[in-house]
C-alpha cells in the first residue's frame, strides 16, 4: 500500500534552516511525482515544490531559499530550506501522484504533514 510519511518539521528562529524528508513506500519513486505543500493557519493550501523524472518545480515565495531533491536508495524526496522566514510557518505536507511531469498530475497520496514554526 502507498505511503507517505514526513519528518524533520520543528520550531527554528528566522534565518534558520530545516530539512524535511518524505519517505515513501509502496510504489517505484521514478514513476511519481512528488510534491511538497503547506498550509497556515486561516489560509489555503499552497504548492511549495515539486519534482518528477522531467522537471522541478517551485513557489515564487521560496526560490532560492528551498531545494528538493530524491535519494532512490533511500525512496525520499527532502525539502531543504533555508532562509526561513516567519511566513514560512506552516504544516508542510508531501503527496504523491502517478506522473512524469509536475505540470500534469494529480496528488492521489498524501502524508499527515509536520509542523514548521519559524519564530523568534
Amino acid at each position: 500500500q502507498v505511503q507517505l510519511v514526513e519528518s524533520g518539521g520543528g520550531l527554528v528562529q528566522p534565518g534558520g534552516s530545516l530539512r524535511l524528508s518524505c519517505t515513501t513506500s509502496g510504489f517505484t519513486l521514478d514513476d511519481y511525482v512528488i510534491g511538497w505543500f503547506r498550509q497556515a493557519p486561516g489560509k489555503e493550501r499552497e504548492g511549495v515544490s515539486c519534482i518528477s523524472n522531467r522537471d522541478g518545480t517551485y513557489a515564487d515565495s521560496v526560490k532560492g531559499r528551498f531545494t528538493i531533491y530524491r535519494d532512490h536508495v533511500k525512496n525520499t524526496v527532502s525539502l531543504e530550506m533555508n532562509s526561513l522566514k516567519p511566513e514560512d510557518t506552516a504544516v508542510y505536507y508531501c503527496a504523491g501522484g502517478r506522473s512524469s511531469t509536475c505540470y500534469e498530475v494529480d496528488y492521489d497520496y498524501w502524508g499527515q504533514g509536520t509542523q514548521v514554526t519559524v519564530s523568534s
